[in-house]
């Protein structure tokens, strides 16, 4: 059995002075938690997108050597079963995005027919090193 002693008060709890100092340390952490997660975000986008231009570039490479000629789209490296499927650009989340370049000069002295030699990325923006996407 509880008593009260002269002076002295059951009431337990937090003052609101206390619940505030709580949340403007939760909020300060949040600060500095949420600049550092976005970061991180976008070095992982890029990695991401380093690695698929990494692997378009190599699949174009092999349809080259083995057709003799430059693929005409990013589509006929899918349709000749070099890619599963174009992948979705990691920047601006879409698959149409990607840029092939096209040359005029054969990569090989064996190649018939020229076509898409390189690919970029689509997306206008700035990496975190400065460089825009679409020069990668």
């Amino acid at each position: 059995m509880v008593t009260m002693t002269k002076g002295h008060s059951n009431d337990e709890g937090f003052t609101l002075l206390e619940l505030l100092f709580v949340m403007v340390i939760i909020g300060v952490l949040a600060a500095m938690a949420v600049p550092a997660y976005t970061r991180h975000l976008r070095a992982a986008k890029e990695a991401v997108l380093k690695q698929d231009l990494h692997v378009m570039r190599e699949a174009i490479d092999s349809y080259t050597v083995d057709k003799q000629k430059a693929p005409q789209t990013l589509d006929d490296l899918v349709t000749a079963g070099y890619l599963k499927a174009l992948p979705m650009d990691p920047i601006t989340n879409r698959k149409d995005s990607w840029m092939g370049d096209r040359t005029d000069s054969y990569n090989s002295v064996d190649e018939t027919q020229t076509g898409i030699n390189d690919v970029h990325s689509g997306a206008q923006n700035a990496s975190l090193d400065g460089s825009l996407y679409s020069t990668w």
